[in-house]
């Protein structure tokens, strides 16, 4: 129960930005099965680099070996028929490269794999993996040609490509291929069927993070199936300060983070961190919303829990407030008011000094 609340005005405090860290890994495929044929698959957005309208990425029904390794035509025995992703515009401009973003998350360290087959195409037979987008015009692509029997690697940089990297092999069309991709850091190293032909270092302006999507060129039309991305997540920016403040403090019973649930914060809060990262998403309850609205403090105790609580907004560079923090310590016999923000004032401090703006909680 608490028993008593107070408000007073919060000092802005320093400022400074911490990149979040990572944990272990985890794996998301991309089912295609349950697109219906003809429609373009959820949660991607097609978009295209260079000249031209966006391609046509849609399902279509295809045979599939079991097993992509060894490479095996559609009458090899072993094949099933099921949906597979196809990009489906045939535009034959030179610098036309229709892009399929997945719009679900960005990522750092990964194994992106996924198996192809280029079908069609007068100018170009080509199918590859866009990788670490940042937009339109800046990623990394691995591309496999089967007119012109070459595995390359290219960055895009402002829309413009780098040098080549990769050899040249014959790729034959209308065959199902296993194309894989292993970022780490700035290394990256490209498999195609099983074999590494790719191991390359970008040491400028290299791309830390970004999207993943399919891509192709001209009127390469192309078939994607079986993509899978073995991946190390990005811990939230608030996790990761709400993790390191409590390793600073470990004698807090909890420390949380609520940012606004819209733009405005006209309608409530909602945690994004806390000790137990189970119970972000909850949303805020009065004092949460009050705090952030009226930038000030709110103090209370929770006799039957033996709790004190102090809760302070934090403040983005111009001082506004954008998070509230909820510092929830033991109480001891005569805790008062004085002494409990003053208990609480170096453990908000310490979030404050990694946030200048609502992007730093929630990125």
């Amino acid at each position: 129960m608490i028993v008593r609340v107070c408000w007073r005005s919060a000092a802005v405090l320093c400022f400074l930005v911490l990149s979040a860290s990572t944990l272990v890994a985890a794996e998301k495929k991309f089912d295609f099965s349950t697109v219906p044929e003809n429609q373009a698959p959820p949660g991607f957005r097609s978009a295209v680099t260079g000249h031209g309208k966006p391609g046509q990425w849609r399902m279509v029904l295809d045979d599939i070996p079991a097993n992509p390794l060894p490479s095996l035509t559609p009458e090899a025995r072993g094949v099933t028929k099921r949906a597979v992703l196809a990009q489906l515009a045939e535009d034959q401009s030179d610098e036309h490269f229709p892009l399929l973003i997945y719009e679900g998350d960005t990522y750092g360290d990964f194994s992106l794999s996924t198996r192809f087959k280029t079908v069609r195409g007068a100018v170009e037979q080509m199918a590859g993996l866009a990788f670490r987008i940042q937009d339109e015009t800046n990623y990394y692509i691995v591309r496999a040609s089967s007119l012109g029997n070459t595995f390359r690697f290219y960055k895009i940089a402002d829309g413009q490509r780098g040098p080549p990297v990769g050899p040249e092999i014959q790729i034959p069309s209308n065959s199902w291929h296993e194309l894989t991709v292993d970022c780490k850091g700035n290394q990256i190293r490209c498999s195609l069927d099983g074999k590494e032909h790719i191991n390359v270092t970008d040491k400028i302006n290299p791309f830390v993070t970004g999207k993943i999507g399919f891509w192709t060129k001209s009127d390469s039309v192309s078939y994607f199936a079986d993509t899978k991305l073995v991946y190390t997540p990005r811990e939230s920016a608030a996790q990761s300060i709400v993790r390191d403040v409590l390793k600073k403090y470990p004698k807090l019973v909890d420390l949380r983070i609520f940012v606004p649930t819209t733009p405005g914060g006209t309608n409530g809060t909602r945690l994004v961190a806390a000790r137990n990262e189970s119970d972000v998403g909850q949303a805020g309850g009065d004092a949460e919303n009050a705090v952030l609205a009226q930038t000030g403090m709110y103090y209370g105790k929770d006799r039957q829990k033996g709790t004190v609580i102090v809760m302070m907004p934090l403040r983005d560079r111009n001082g506004d407030g954008v998070a509230a923090v909820r510092v929830i310590m033991q109480s001891f016999a005569g805790q008062t008011e004085q002494n409990a923000v003053a208990r609480a004032t170096p453990v908000i401090r310490a979030v404050q000094e990694r946030v200048r703006s609502i992007q730093d909680l929630v990125e």
